[in-house]
């Protein structure tokens, strides 16, 4: 699979919404301690999981900088920005791209929320995202404030993802 298809898929999951996932699907389980990590993020920012306990965390894995899907679910999450600052949300982007990309791709596309470069695919690891040729599968975590972890996408579309992600950190 190329990461420009990995990008492009446009359908709607069955029932309209990302699928939640369980431990069984490889993936840390909703309920547990989001897996810690750091990592210097595009903007030069360390950036230390742990240390954003008390704020909510989007942790949303993509295949690949500017390409069609990864871009549409880029840009509706800077869309909601404002919401998710209400919010008291950090979103973190983390895909296998350098930040040297990761930097182009922002401010091609005015993106205000930090991106993480995971070469190594350490992070996706962590958090038991598949992998596959080099591309890191679409994937959302949403992690509470305490730093567990509230809620699974692994079933993304990236059309209207944005928004499912936003109800699930507006329920917690």
């Amino acid at each position: 699979m190329s990461a420009a298809l990995a990008c492009e898929r446009a359908e709607a999951p069955v029932g309209g919404e990302g699928r939640s996932a369980s431990r069984a699907s490889g993936l840390v389980a909703e309920g547990s301690e989001a897996p810690d990590f750091e990592t210097v993020a595009h903007s030069g920012q360390r950036v230390k999981l742990s240390e954003l306990r008390g704020k909510n965390v989007v942790l949303y894995f993509y295949p690949k900088d500017d390409t069609p899907g990864c871009t549409i679910e880029a840009r509706e999450i800077r869309d909601e920005w404002p919401r998710f600052q209400q919010a008291n949300t950090v979103v973190l982007g983390v895909s296998a791209d350098d930040n040297e990309s990761h930097v182009r791709f922002a401010e091609k596309h005015g993106l205000p929320f930090l991106l993480l470069p995971d070469p190594d695919h350490e992070i996706a690891e962590a958090y038991g995202v598949p992998v596959r040729l080099g591309v890191t599968k679409r994937v959302t975590f949403v992690i509470d404030a305490t730093g567990r972890i509230a809620k699974t996408f692994d079933d993304v579309n990236p059309n209207g993802h944005a928004a499912e992600i936003m109800k699930t950190v507006t329920n917690l």
